[in-house]
């Protein structure tokens, strides 16, 4: 009986050993990518965790200079956030606060390059777009109506249509291009829910250039 047993156990053991020959290196490096990736993972986790933290610690720094109006240094801890932790939304953040400061204090070209910098690097749609409404907004003020509407050509994130539309306008009839300015006062008029105030200054806009809003709306409803 304990040969059979013995008979049977070697057997079985010569089966594992010519099952593992054949798939044994197969199987090792499954575990190893296995394992690589989950040790990656776990390693990329934390290095996020510990970028944000320290992006975060820069980002306060920011605020605080540009709470005191300090745009040297604004500008300054903005450069390194951008070069260190460009990646992370305190960076994208950081740019929009920066230009503001530096807006305030005189340096419009600065603030633009700022903006323009968020503008290429956000990662989502709506901070992108707050980058270049402001920076179409600067600019129209320079009196640079191409590269302001160049700006306002990009992507536009989802319910922000409205607002591009009447910076639209706004461009076009500093332009001088009164038809043309109208007809993105009516797109943003269109496009902007009645219960906003905001959409009653679109409405003035449009007014100003000799159009009846109400017409243009019930005209839309009815094409639908």
């Amino acid at each position: 009986m304990a040969t059979q047993l013995d008979l049977q156990e070697q057997e079985q053991l010569d089966a594992l050993k010519a099952f593992w020959n054949k798939q044994g290196n197969l199987i090792t490096w499954t575990l190893v990518l296995v394992l690589g990736a989950f040790a990656a993972w776990n390693g990329y986790q934390y290095w996020q965790r510990d970028q944000a933290t320290k992006a975060s610690a820069m980002f306060d720094e920011l605020e605080n200079a540009a709470q005191a109006g300090d745009v040297a240094k604004t500008g300054r801890v903005f450069s390194d956030l951008k070069d260190r932790f460009g990646r992370t939304t305190f960076a994208q953040q950081g740019g929009l606060l920066a230009a503001k400061v530096q807006f305030d204090k005189g340096d419009s070209d600065v603030a633009k390059a700022s903006l323009a910098w968020v503008r290429e690097h956000a990662t989502d749609d709506e901070t992108r777009t707050f980058a270049q409404l402001r920076l179409a907004a600067l600019h129209a003020q320079a009196k640079q109506y191409d590269e302001a509407l160049t700006v306002l050509g990009g992507t536009v994130a989802v319910g922000f249509e409205a607002l591009v539309a009447d910076r639209k306008g706004d461009v076009l009839s500093l332009q001088g291009k009164p038809a043309e300015a109208r007809a993105a006062y009516e797109e943003a008029y269109k496009a902007m829910s009645d219960k906003l105030d905001y959409r009653r200054l679109v409405e003035a806009k449009l007014m100003a250039l000799g159009a009846a809003p109400q017409a243009a709306a019930v005209e839309s409803g009815a094409s639908k």
